[in-house]
């Protein structure tokens, strides 16, 4: 459809569609440590056409906002994270040049050595996604629509939620180390924690505790595992939080 003129998109009715954000544990060469990544999608047709963006589409008259959500997010990218959780609504009237587009964003959180979150051959073969630093300056200055401020909103939004253990469980599984735990804290803070002081910080945390179980593998004494004992949202069950 041809861009419409000013006067003539604001009488058009606005379209709803659905977008997601997607975070994940990655090694980052800058630092030599773990960073936040998340897939993007390079946009094929106007507008934007050929820069990258959020995982997503328009709303189908029958969908509910939670299947649209998993579904865009599972044909354009192959992810099928355990759990989306509703982050905002975006819709300012100037969003996108063609018409007014009212955006319902989802988040989650995945693990990078988890089958079931990630479809590798997907992105691998598929040249127009692609995995990125959650704050590239040159990637986040270059996309599509507003979808730099819905990054950076949920970017916020995860930072303000880092003090709840649910975090490091929802990156890390089941069993974790305590050091594994600061690389999630580090990675979301985007700095460098003091090892002992955060460690004496997380054992009095009331939903973290230890195993009879440790890590083994390693060239060293094998660290002790923990394990987050509070609630979590059920797999793909939404929870509004904006």
């Amino acid at each position: 459809m041809p861009f419409s003129n000013v006067a003539e998109r604001r009488e058009q009715p606005p379209t709803l569609a659905v977008s997601t954000v997607i975070f994940s544990l990655r090694d980052d060469e800058r630092t030599g440590r773990k960073s936040l990544w998340l897939p993007l999608v390079r946009r094929t047709r106007e507008p934007f056409r050929g820069q990258w963006a959020l995982p997503g589409g328009p709303l189908g008259p029958r969908d509910s906002l939670l299947d649209a959500a998993a579904n865009n997010l599972r044909d354009t990218t192959g992810l099928i994270p355990r759990y989306l959780e509703q982050l905002y609504a975006f819709g300012d009237l100037d969003r996108s040049p063609t018409r007014r587009v009212v955006s319902i964003v989802y988040w989650a959180l995945v693990r990078e050595d988890d089958p079931h979150d990630t479809a590798t051959s997907v992105l691998l073969d598929d040249p127009n996604v692609a995995w990125f630093r959650a704050e590239d300056p040159e990637v986040l200055g270059n996309l599509a629509f507003d979808h730099r401020e819905i990054i950076e909103y949920a970017l916020w939004r995860l930072r303000n939620k880092v003090e709840y253990g649910s975090i490091a469980h929802r990156l890390l599984g089941e069993r974790f180390t305590l050091a594994q735990v600061r690389e999630v804290y580090e990675a979301v803070l985007d700095k460098e924690l003091d090892p002992a002081n955060f460690r004496r910080t997380l054992r009095s945390t009331p939903d973290i505790e230890e195993t009879d179980e440790f890590l083994s593998g390693g060239k060293h004494r094998p660290p002790r595992l923990y394990r987050y004992t509070g609630s979590t949202t059920h797999p793909l069950e939404s929870e509004n939080i904006s």
